[in-house]
């Protein structure tokens, strides 16, 4: 069995601390944002340039194209990837990432006439959320802190702590201590809104999307953050059921039955993401049924919650097709 490791924040007492596997994470990733978490405009940026031309960032007049600074063309690209929104072409086998053309789920989502061209829609800014919280490999503070960090509270000296034990245990020894700082700082400001003073730059003063979700909260004492766990009534529940169907694959929970606590809490799982308490969750987990026509539904036996699945069970984008269809965007 791979040997496990325990996270203390030696500062506080945190309680039970969660266990991680040693290398559980393939390659991870600390930088590529060149310290800018992404902007509204960004990923449909992203998306119409490669429909155009898949080798856009790679040109010497991309600044230009895409109307942004070149450290900017650098992070538009970088938080493009790791949403999910653009991949390499899978025609360039030899490309090095030199090629990048929408995913399934770009299109659908950004392309002129998609689901929500111009990330408007609160219910893809969870999506997003998701997709950033479970990629592993390309946002490891994101995916890390959201679903293994020790505490709900923390500042960002106790986050990047955390980050470096599970840096020197997996020995990633080229992650400099800068490194690692400039992407808790960038975790941070992904979240929480900036605070604005004289001396604030302004591109210091563009908050990203995913702030209006309110996951982190500044507490009363300064530096202090909090990770809200609630109900999260911004989320739709059919973003929700397919972050589920999308889990339930990824992990290869292939029996008929899951325990709704393991879709609650384990690293991974949707109420996990999505900051739910138990109470949300529950009533989340109880609409499944008529949502999906009864292929995944909630059952309650002899004291024992769980999820049932019947096949064929419905697919992510089928799920979020529905969603905006009904919120009123395209079908694309």
């Amino acid at each position: 069995m791979t040997p496990a490791i325990n996270f203390t924040s030696g500062a506080v007492d945190n309680g039970p601390q969660p266990s991680i596997p040693v290398n559980s994470i393939g390659t991870p990733s600390f930088s590529g944002h060149e310290t800018f978490p992404f902007r509204y405009a960004w990923l449909p940026k992203a998306v119409r340039a490669t429909e155009e031309d898949t080798g856009i960032f790679g040109r010497e007049d991309a600044m230009v194209r895409l109307g942004v600074g070149k450290n900017m063309v650098s992070s538009i690209r970088h938080w493009a990837l790791a949403c999910g929104i653009l991949e390499q072409d899978p025609a360039e086998s030899n490309g090095r990432g030199r090629q990048l053309v929408p995913t399934d789920l770009g299109r659908r989502l950004f392309t002129p006439g998609g689901w929500d061209p111009y990330l408007e829609d609160p219910g893809t800014l969870w999506l997003l959320h998701w997709q950033l919280a479970t990629g592993v490999d390309k946002a490891t503070t994101w995916s890390w802190t959201f679903n293994h960090a020790p505490s709900l509270d923390f500042t960002r000296a106790e986050l990047t702590r955390w980050l470096r034990t599970l840096a020197d245990r997996n020995g990633w020894k080229r992650l400099t201590a800068n490194t690692l700082k400039r992407d808790v700082e960038v975790f941070v400001r992904s979240y929480v809104p900036a605070r604005v003073s004289k001396r604030t730059h302004v591109e210091d003063t563009l908050d990203c999307p995913l702030v209006e979700l309110g996951l982190i909260r500044e507490g009363h004492e300064r530096g202090l953050l909090h990770i809200t766990r609630d109900t999260q009534p911004s989320l739709p529940d059919e973003i929700f059921a397919a972050c589920l169907v999308e889990y339930v694959a990824r992990c290869g929970h292939g029996a008929a039955a899951l325990p709704v606590q393991t879709v609650g809490f384990e690293p991974g799982a949707p109420g996990q993401v999505f900051c739910l308490n138990e109470e949300a969750l529950l009533t989340r987990v109880e609409r499944l049924g008529p949502l999906t026509n009864g292929a995944i539904r909630f059952d309650e036996t002899a004291g024992l919650r769980t999820l049932l699945f019947e096949p064929p069970a419905p697919t992510k984008l089928a799920l979020l097709g529905s969603y905006y269809a009904h919120a009123g965007g395209a079908a694309a």
